[in-house]
This record gives structure tokens, sequence and C-alpha cells, in this order.
């Protein structure tokens, strides 16, 4: 306690306490202002007269804080804490940890608020001293989470079997109830066997041993195969003791891959190999066995050092083989399917484990099968005819044309050589054209049997593949199956009208068709085409030396045949010749006229002459001049002039008439 020892004050204090109380201190209306509004000043009470009472000694003291100190825990984020409940809502409960604030807890972490009472001392997880209001966060889930992870935690490391429920499927996977935490489950860790249905096992509860432990997410993976691995590891023991080559086993299909089957044998696993599953060809394991099914096997070999184990199926029948001279002959007619399509042939199975070849050249007797897949399909069902067997090597040859006859043995029967048919244009190349007559037999047009009169540089210049086109049959050769075709034969060979239509000298005309790197080619009447080479063109233009550029095509030009060959079917034509003939020939006519001139009068001369302008001048019409003569008729007019000078008659009249015609 605090005692005030100031008695001066304590008067103040009384005398104030008085007034205040209407006691004998009394204010009249006749005293100053300023003495009414002055306010009776408080007691100053000073530190030094403070004097402290003791209520406990110091013993006392220390023993009453010892036992507050006791009421308080020392607790920390992150840890499991006792509490006692305080009260219980729908919404949440109040638990009091001993700390200075009470927390709640809400009511869903709770399974239920049945078996719960005011007073009840619970385990709680401490979250946080102090949230936004100032109270304790606390949470029964993790403290229970907490509990649970610890007792795994120690059958871990124990690597005791603990026993889960399986609560559902997800990708690889089953989701594990271990205690009321979720572990995960892999696919492969179901069993020793693959499992392919899943969902057999929701619901199930099963023992499990916990494989891989996440500290910081909290993560548990379990396995059920490591227990069943466990436990047949003494039976593969005793099995590995007792396998024998050669001897006989039931076992289950446990995988299957694309090279075999893995066979479980009662603990210990073998391998089917796919080639030791059956005599016949076997695409994929799964054609022979399926997942599960029980089988007996045989063991071809055993490795003690690796513990690996063959197993073989098809060893317990007999090789086809071995009685093939029983059951086939050449010759024999019998059925199979397509198994394989290679490039050189089709494998055809016979029965499980025989097969035989029919060779891309044993197909057909007439086409020409470029793949044995544009003939043949896999799983066709075919007959065939057994050409050859091969005992030692195990290899059948068959055929497939032979189940027909050879239509080769009486082609030339249906098409004798010189007769005439009518065929489709199948193919085209460089060297001719191959026509089908029927169907799968084709003959050949060679290049040069395609026209009489053209010269060819490509077969689609004269046809177009799907063509169709009439032929001759020029030859057939049964042992090499060809057929020799000619399209131009259908009308007789006109070089022998030629021989005499273009014979050596003849002058004809001619469209240029193309330049060449000799000369250029030209087409004549008759539909032929002839051939001018450039030293033969220098006079249609002397000053050009790029001879080629000189033609265009499409022109007429006159020509002079100046040689022809009817076994080569050549004819060589030329323009300098043509020209070369005709100025003789104009030459000729001159002197000739010359020498007339020199018989007649001068009074014939001028007669003719005139009659040949008044003839002229009537053809011709007024806007068109008329045309250059010839260097022979100026001569001639030149004469005429000197002559009609020496007369004495109308000169001035000729020589203008003679200027007018010049």
């Amino acid at each position: 306690m605090v005692k005030i020892v100031n008695d001066k004050a304590n008067e103040e204090v009384n005398s104030e306490g008085k007034v205040n109380e209407g006691g004998d201190a009394q204010l009249t209306l006749n005293d100053n202002t300023n003495e009414t509004k002055k306010r009776t000043p408080r007691p100053v009470i000073r530190k030094e007269n403070i004097i402290e009472e003791k209520e406990y000694s110091d013993e006392e003291y220390s023993e009453y804080l010892k036992l507050y100190e006791e009421t308080l825990k020392e607790i920390n984020e992150g840890e499991i804490v006792t509490g006692r409940i305080l009260s219980i809502s729908n919404k949440e409960i109040t638990v009091d940890i001993g700390f200075k604030s009470e927390g709640t807890i809400p009511a869903s972490e709770f399974d239920s608020l049945e078996n719960l009472g005011v007073g009840d001392e619970i385990e709680v997880f401490l979250d946080s001293v102090e949230d936004k209001d100032g109270q304790l966060v606390l949470s029964k889930k993790k403290a229970d989470f907490t509990r649970v992870w610890e007792k795994l935690m120690e059958k871990y490391e124990k690597s005791e079997v603990i026993e889960g429920r399986c609560l559902r499927r997800i990708k690889g996977g089953i989701v594990v109830d271990l205690m009321g935490i979720d572990a995960f489950l892999p696919g492969s860790q179901i069993d020793v066997k693959p499992i392919r249905d899943f969902d057999a096992f929701i619901g199930q509860t099963l023992p499990f041993k916990i494989v891989k432990v996440n500290n910081l997410r909290k993560n548990i993976v379990v396995s059920r195969r490591a227990l069943i691995e466990g436990n047949q590891a003494e039976q593969r023991e005793k099995i590995l003791k007792e396998i024998q080559k050669g001897r006989v086993m039931e076992g289950i299909v446990k995988n299957i891959t694309d090279f075999g089957v893995f066979v479980d044998l009662g603990g210990a696993d073998g391998l089917l190999h796919i080639t030791d599953l059956s005599w016949g060809r076997v695409s994929h394991p799964s054609e022979i066995v399926s997942l599960d099914e029980k089988i007996k096997i045989i063991i071809l070999d055993f490795d003690d050092n690796k513990e690996r184990i063959s197993l073989g199926l098809k060893q317990l029948t007999p090789h086809p083989w071995e009685k093939i001279d029983e059951k086939y002959q050449v010759g024999q007619r019998v059925k199979g399917k397509a198994v394989s399509i290679t490039d050189y042939g089709v494998f055809v199975e016979l029965e499980n484990g025989i097969e035989g070849l029919v060779h891309i050249s044993e197909m057909s007797w007439t086409q020409h099968i470029k793949h044995p897949s544009k003939f043949i399909s896999i799983g066709e069902e075919l007959e065939v005819v057994i050409l050859n067997i091969d005992k030692q090597e195990k290899k059948i040859s068959l055929g497939l044309k032979q189940i027909e006859p050879d239509p080769w043995l009486t082609i030339e029967e249906k098409y004798p050589v010189g007769s005439k048919h009518k065929g489709k244009v199948r193919n085209i190349t460089k060297f001719g054209v191959f026509v089908e007559l029927e169907e799968g037999v084709d003959g050949l047009i060679h290049i040069s049997d395609l026209s009489w009169t053209k010269k060819v540089r490509h077969p689609s210049e004269i046809v177009n593949r799907g063509d169709e086109i009439n032929v001759v049959i020029l030859g057939i050769s049964k042992n090499d199956r060809r057929v020799s075709l000619g399209h131009k034969q259908i009308e007789s060979n006109p070089w022998d009208r030629f021989e005499e239509i273009y014979k050596k000298g003849v002058e004809t005309k001619g469209k240029i068709v193309r330049s060449i790197e000799k000369g250029i080619i030209i087409e004549l009447p008759e539909n032929v085409e002839g051939f001018v080479p450039f030293s033969q063109l220098t006079k249609i233009n002397s000053k050009n030396k790029d001879k080629e550029k000189s033609f265009e095509q499409g022109i007429e030009i006159p020509l002079k045949v100046i040689e022809f060959d009817k076994n080569q079917k050549k004819i060589v034509l030329s323009y300098n010749s043509y020209i070369i003939d005709k100025e003789k020939k104009e030459v000729k006519e001159f002197v000739k006229s010359q020498e007339e001139q020199k018989k007649s009068t001068i009074g014939d001369i001028f007669k003719k002459d005139d009659e040949k302008i008044l003839k002229k001048t009537s053809e011709l019409e007024p806007s068109k001049s008329f045309s250059k003569k010839t260097d022979g008729e100026k001569q001639k007019k030149e004469d005429i002039k000197i002559e009609k000078k020496s007369s004495k008659e109308d000169e001035p009249k000729s020589e203008k008439k003679n200027k007018k015609n010049e």
C-alpha cells in the first residue's frame, strides 16, 4: 500500500472536501469576480513523500510468483499440445491449452461431437500463437495426422507389414488408406504379374509394405508385390532345384511381349520365345496364347548362373516336315493362305508349319507384275500347284499361273503374222509404244514402225496413252513371250510412189517444219518430210551468217531434189540448186529472144512492144506500180532504144514510152 505523509496537503484536501460537501466554506455575491473564478490548486504529491507498504513478504511474493508461472505452459508453434475443452457448439469447440488466451477448432475436424464433453482433454496441433484477432490457431485434424504419420514412420523403419484399404483408382495406380492417410500403390506394385483390371481391387483390405516416403511432401508409396516376391523366393529356389531339360510342366501366362511370352511356373518365370510357340508363322504371341491362360510347356534350356529358363510349346508336337512326302507331291493342286509378301514373291501357308513360295514369275502367264502386292493381298486364299519340294532345305516351290492353261501356246493361232488388229496404248517409252491386244497380251510398236513418212523423235508425237490404235502383227516369239507390232504397215509403203514423184532433179515446194543442227526439215506434198542442209540454203540470205535464225516455221520455199534414197527413206533437197537452175533458164530464154529479135524487122519490134505495153497497162490497177523487170528484159529494152534512135519517125514519143516502162 502507498501512504502520503504531508499534513498540510491533507488539511487542504479536507478543506476542499468540505466545500464540495457544502460545509462551512461559502461564497457570496459580494466577492470579486476574479476570486470567484479562481480554483483551489490541487495538492502536489512528491515521490519522496510516497512510502510503499508491502502486503506480502518477499518469501510470500516469490512463492505466489512461482505458483503463477506454473499455470503458464511453454508452448511453440508446430507442436502437439494437450488442451481442455471449455465449450462445445455446432460450429466450433473452444479449447484451453494453458496459454493467455483460448483457441477454437472447427467442428468439422471432429468425426463426432457426441463423444466430447466440457472438461475433456484432447490433443491439438498449434498452428499459430496469434492470428489477426489475437487468438490461438489450433487443429485437431493435423494433430491426428501427425500421430498417425509417426506410427507409419516407425513401421517403415522396421519394414513391418501394414494393412490398408484400396479407395479409388487414379492414373498409374490405386489410392490406399493407411490409418487415415492416403498412400499411392503403383500398378506395377500390385502383383508380380501385370494387372489389367485395377477396379477389381477397389474396396479390398490388403497387406502392404511401405517402400518409399517423402517427409517434406508427406507422400507414401506402398507395395504389395514386395510381399508376394518375398513369399515366392522360397518357392523359386525349390523349383529351380527340380528343373531339368526336357521336363514337361504347367504354367500360367504372366506377360505377353512382341518377342515372346513369360510363363509363371509357380514362383519362377520362364521365357517362351515367339519362334518356339508354333511350327508355323506367328506374327504376335497373342495369336497363340492369352494372359492368365494355363498351358503345358517343355523345358528347353536352363542357365544355373543367370537363372534363366527357356521354354517351348511347339516341341510338344511332331515336326510337320517329317511326313511331307506322304502329304504333298509335285504337280498336286493345293489350297493355302498368303501369309507374307516380298519383292520377289508370296509365301503361302499350306498348313501349320509348312509354307511354299510363289515366285513373282509364276503368278501370271501374260501380265507383267511389278510387285506381288499389286496382284495378291495378305490373308487371301489361293489355289496353287506344287512345282518342287526340297525336304532338306524345307522349301516348296509353288505356281499360281499353272492353274490356267498357257495362252502363249495358242497365241500364233489367235494372232497370225500379218493380221490386223486394234489395241489400246498401255505405255509409251522412248523406243516405242506398248499396245494391249487383250488382257495380259501386249505387243511393242517400235518407233521406226509408227510412220512411213515422218521422222518421229518421240512416240508421243504420234499417239497418246489410252488411245486406240490399229496395228499389224509383224512377229511372235513364244520363248521370249513377245509380240512385234507395226502401225505404219496398216497402209502400203508410199516410197514406191515417192521414188517417181521425188526423183533427183524434180522441183517442188515445201513448208519449213523445224530446224535441226545441220539443216531444216521440210514438209512436202504427199505428207512426207525432206531435209535441206544449211549449205543448200545460202542463196536465201547470203549476208546473214546465222542461218538457223533466217527460217521461220510455216514458210513455203521452192526446192529441188538433189538426193533420193528409198531404203533409207530419205529425200534431200536444195534451195541453191533451184535458184541456179532458174537463173540458167532465164539466161537461155534471153539469148533465145535476142536471136529472134535479130531476125525480126524494126517495125515488128515496135508493134510487138506497143501491144505488150497496152496489155500490161490494162491489167494493172492505177494504184499499183509496174513490177520490176528482170535483168534480161532491161537489156532488151535498151537494145530497142538504140535501134529507135536510128529511126527518124516518132522518135520523141517512143523514148517517153521506154522511160516510163523502165
